[in-house]
């Protein structure tokens, strides 16, 4: 039976318990809103607690692989074996979920460009690096949320003064139409009453010439009569 002091099943209690409270925390994700803040710090936290998981379990298999032979039975062996690898696929199952499949996002979340760099900052380390190694990873995963709700207010505010500058151009476009409504029926009284004058001007011209060969006639009847008279 192995004593609650051997190295590796100190790492491999922690690990479980942190594996425990990574599975809580997505339990917990799910009464969440969907969108904002709130959620995005909440997923950020059980990434980076997935990429530490997996910083610990690359501890587990290094210690693993160096027990000394003899020092433990083959059936002890096997059954850490058994229990790393059951962790393993439990860490696998979570991280697939948030899109980190076989941890292939954790040298982007750590900062680096192969998984190399990544063992080699673990190589070496005793419980009390990995301790500080996983508190340094956990300073930067803020810095870069900090950084990131800043894009997204910064986003935000943008958005919102492209939107009161459309709502002053549909204001601006209202206000258009409605002055085009209105002089387009001033124009149309216009035109009615330009039709009627024009109405009334052709009936008082017609009066006119009637009057006119009404006087014309009288004058010729009068000549006539004239020229009958004294001729």
């Amino acid at each position: 039976m192995a004593s609650s002091s051997d190295p590796w099943m100190k790492e491999y209690n922690e690990a479980s318990r942190l594996a425990d409270d990574i599975s809580s925390m997505i339990a917990d994700r799910g009464s969440l809103p969907q969108s904002g803040p709130e959620i995005m710090r909440h997923t950020s936290a059980i990434r980076r607690k997935i990429t530490i998981l997996g910083t610990r379990l690359d501890s587990l298999e290094s210690l693993l692989g160096r027990i000394p032979p003899k020092s433990i039975t083959d059936k002890e062996m096997h059954k850490r074996q058994d229990m790393f690898s059951s962790l393993k696929s439990k860490a696998k199952q979570m991280a697939t979920s948030f899109n980190m499949s076989n941890f292939a996002n954790r040298e982007d979340l750590l900062g680096q460009s192969k998984k190399a760099d990544d063992m080699s900052r673990v190589a070496g380390l005793d419980n009390q690096g990995i301790v500080v190694l996983q508190r340094q990873i956990m300073k930067e995963q803020d810095e870069g949320l900090e950084k990131l709700e800043e894009t997204v207010l910064s986003t935000k505010h943008i958005a919102l003064a492209v939107n009161e500058e459309l709502t002053l151009h549909t204001r601006l476009i209202d206000d258009l139409e409605d002055h085009v409504d209105v002089t387009n029926s001033r124009l149309q009284r216009v035109q009615k009453r330009l039709a009627i004058l024009s109405k009334r001007t052709k009936g008082g011209c017609s009066c006119m010439c009637l009057l006119l060969s009404v006087v014309a006639i009288v004058i010729l009847a009068v000549i006539v009569w004239l020229l009958v008279k004294y001729l």
